[in-house]
């Protein structure tokens, strides 16, 4: 892995599937700095990083605190000091909730909320002075890029925790989009419509069983790094994956 030597990334939610395809490929460019609340999700990813030849380093955060956040970010102007931020990839999806709404307690219902409408407001706030100071000098338009899921467009029965935080991310990317992209910030929202291809959804039988019927963590990636090199020229503000016999 060639690392460029003046700039690093940052991906908060950083586990076995879409967290770590996201790392490994940011990482052929970039320092990356990994995310998550259990240091058990990053800390084979770290060292697969660094035996490759990259740069990695984890941080246990939890981002729906304040003073988590703001330790972890701390401990990333530490370790990359002197460096520009590129790009920052906000992929939590927070405790998930299937249950029906009037059995619904008032903290599982805030539980969406906590990690994708709160979380993803102080990681925002974060990482965009830093975005916005690397415009001049950057090699790809410095970016902010957010996982959505079906979720964020419609909300399902027995969803109301996970569709509401969903929304208030989606809709949050889109005001930020709509101020930092004049500015030279690339937000970009992604909508991951179907079941991803990782180790806990092997034995799902999603769409049948059929060959491709889940989305690879990998090809997710290689999307999400489209969207940070895209010149100014040709910004995406949203992009939706889905396997080919997905509905939608």
């Amino acid at each position: 892995m060639a690392a460029a030597s003046n700039f690093y990334s940052i991906v908060a939610g950083v586990g076995a599937g879409t967290g770590r395809s996201v790392a490994i490929k940011f990482a052929q460019t970039y320092p990356v700095a990994l995310l998550a609340r259990n240091p058990a999700n990053y800390e084979s990813i770290v060292k697969e990083i660094n035996a490759a030849g990259g740069k990695a380093i984890g941080i246990s955060t939890d981002v729906s605190s304040e003073s988590s956040m703001k330790n972890a970010f701390a401990e990333i102007q530490k370790e990359f000091k002197g460096k520009n931020l590129a790009a920052a990839v906000y992929n939590v999806g927070g405790k998930f909730v299937r249950k029906p709404f009037l059995e619904l307690s008032l903290e599982e219902y805030e539980a969406g909320y906590e990690a994708n409408g709160k979380g993803f407001f102080l990681f925002a706030q974060a990482v965009l002075p830093g975005l916005l100071s690397s415009v001049p000098t950057s090699p790809h338009p410095p970016s902010l890029i957010i996982t959505g899921a079906t979720a964020s467009l419609r909300g399902g029965a027995n969803m109301s925790s996970f569709a509401s935080g969903k929304f208030a991310l989606r809709a949050t990317g889109q005001s930020l989009a709509r101020e930092f992209g004049p500015q030279g910030v690339h937000v970009a929202h992604a909508i991951i419509d179907g079941v991803i291809d990782i180790p806990r959804t092997k034995d799902w039988p999603v769409n049948g069983g059929v060959e491709g019927g889940k989305i690879s963590a990998d090809a997710i990636a290689d999307s999400y790094w489209y969207l940070h090199t895209q010149p100014r020229s040709h910004f995406t503000q949203e992009l939706d994956v889905r396997p080919y016999v997905e509905k939608f």
